[in-house]
C-alpha cells in the first residue's frame, strides 16, 4: 500500500536577518491511507514547518515530499493546487472563518471553489457531522469559540478528503472544548478514512493518534 504522505531525507532552509536557517535536518516520515498520526515535540522543533513542506506551502530545500502518490518536486503553484483540491483539507489554530458568511457558507464556498458537485448536500453533511445542524444560519460572531472551531472542522472534512492536516488546533480553546473538537476531529476522520496528521503541544489529544511521532531541533527523535 502506497503512503498517504511520505518525505524522504528532506531539508528545509529559509533566509533570516543573520543568514540563512536550517529548520529541517534530513526529516523521514510516512503517514499511511486512514492513519493518524500526531506530531510533537517543543515550540520551535520544526512541527509546524513539517506540515508546511508536506502541503507545498514551503518548498523543501532538500529531499523529496510525496502527497498521495505524487512528489511535490518541480509542481507549478497551479499545479500543486490541482493536487490539493478537495482530496488535502488542513485546520489552523486561527479559525480563517468569513465573518459575513453564516456558518453553511463558510463550509460551502471552498467546495465550490474546488469546483465539486452537490455542494450544499456537502455543506450540510459536514456540519451535522459536528453537531451544528441547527446552527447553520449563525455568522461567525453568534457562535462561540468552540463552534467557531467545530465549523472550521466540517468545511475540513466536508469534501471527503484523503488527508487532513491540523495545526495546534485546539490553542484558542478551553481544555473542554479542545477535547471536544479534537474527538470530532479524530472521530470524523477515522469514520471517513481519511490520513489525520496533528500538530499539537497537548498529551492527550496525541494520545488519540494511532502513532506519536516526536520532534526536536529540526529532526525526528
Amino acid at each position: 500500500m502506497d503512503a498517504a504522505l511520505e518525505l524522504s531525507d528532506v531539508y528545509l532552509t529559509l533566509p533570516a536577518a543573520s543568514g540563512p536557517v536550517e529548520i529541517l535536518k534530513g526529516v523521514s516520515f510516512r503517514a499511511m491511507p486512514g492513519e493518524s498520526v500526531a506530531v510533537v515535540g517543543p515550540s520551535g522543533s520544526g512541527k509546524s514547518s513539517l506540515i508546511a513542506v508536506s502541503t507545498g506551502i514551503e518548498r523543501a530545500t532538500k529531499g523529496e515530499v510525496k502527497l498521495l502518490g505524487e512528489s511535490l518536486r518541480g509542481k507549478s503553484e497551479d499545479g500543486l493546487a490541482r493536487l490539493r483540491r478537495g482530496r488535502v483539507s488542513l485546520v489552523f489554530q486561527s479559525f480563517h472563518l468569513l465573518g459575513t458568511m453564516n456558518a453553511f457558507d463558510n463550509v460551502r464556498a471552498p467546495l465550490e471553489i474546488a469546483g465539486l458537485a452537490d455542494v450544499d448536500r456537502l455543506a450540510k453533511s459536514g456540519l451535522e457531522a459536528v453537531g451544528l445542524a441547527a446552527r447553520m444560519d449563525h455568522f461567525p460572531g453568534q457562535l462561540s469559540g468552540g463552534e467557531r472551531q467545530r465549523v472550521a472542522v466540517a468545511r475540513a472534512l466536508a469534501s471527503n478528503p484523503a488527508i487532513v492536516f491540523g495545526d495546534e488546533r485546539t490553542g484558542n480553546l478551553d481544555r473542554a472544548s479542545g477535547n471536544m473538537v479534537a474527538d470530532m476531529l479524530f472521530a470524523v476522520a477515522r469514520e471517513r478514512n481519511a490520513t489525520l496528521v496533528v500538530v499539537t503541544h497537548d498529551a492527550g489529544i496525541a494520545k488519540r493518534a494511532d502513532r506519536v511521532v516526536e520532534m526536536n531541533d529540526g529532526r525526528i527523535v
